[in-house]
């Protein structure tokens, strides 16, 4: 995947669990778990600004681009 993300890492830099930014974001455990391993093949703006709000971090702490094209999505 082109995009790594890295919110495994901010939630344990920040002593947070996965099921207590849930409850902040308002967002399902299943969503952040397909988030979490990198197998989401979207996410909402919104939802990452909550993100981050809560997190207190910046985009780029959870989201690091590979530097590769993604095959199959060129067109999108």
């Amino acid at each position: 995947m082109a995009i790594q993300v890295h919110l495994e890492d901010v939630l344990k830099k920040r002593g947070m669990t996965s099921k207590e930014l849930c409850a902040m974001v308002g967002i399902t455990e299943a969503n952040l778990s397909i988030l979490r391993s990198g197998k989401a093949k979207g996410i909402r703006f919104g939802t990452v600004n909550k993100i981050c709000y809560y997190l207190e971090c910046d985009v780029g702490d959870i989201l690091k681009f590979d530097g590769n094209l993604e095959d199959g999505d060129e067109n999108e």
